[in-house]
């Protein structure tokens, strides 16, 4: 599987952005889907994550209630869409693809991962 996330760029504090995750090389509906961000000399964080059919999503606090992550099996796809940025959202994003049974948290159970796309948040 080939993960391609797209969508970051520079956006003012408050303003949106719509990331996307889409997927080559085989289906990912067998994947639960995560986006994690890794700010500079940060390690890297958990975002959110989404179930294999889109009906249970999981959150950072930080994000709760600004971010929401989405799926589209049939077009290979995650999305994560940010609104009320804040500048502490400046990180590099990446979505990665987990099965069921391994760690939301732990960035090693995954079993693949995108080349990152750059959020950059001003105040």
């Amino acid at each position: 599987v080939q993960l391609q996330a797209s969508g970051g760029g520079l956006v003012q504090a408050g303003g949106s952005l719509r990331l996307s995750c889409a997927a080559s090389g085989r289906t990912v509906s067998n994947y639960v889907m995560g986006w994690f961000r890794q700010a500079p000399g940060k390690e890297r964080e958990f975002v959110a994550d989404i179930s294999l059919t889109g009906g249970s999503t999981y959150y950072a606090d930080s994000v709760k209630g600004r971010f929401t992550i989405s799926r589209d099996n049939a077009k290979n796809t995650v999305y994560l869409q940010m609104n009320s940025l804040e500048p502490e959202d400046t990180a590099v994003y990446f979505c990665g693809a987990r099965r069921v049974y391994s760690s939301r948290f732990v960035t090693s159970e995954y079993d693949y991962w995108g080349q990152g796309t750059q959020v950059t948040v001003s105040s």
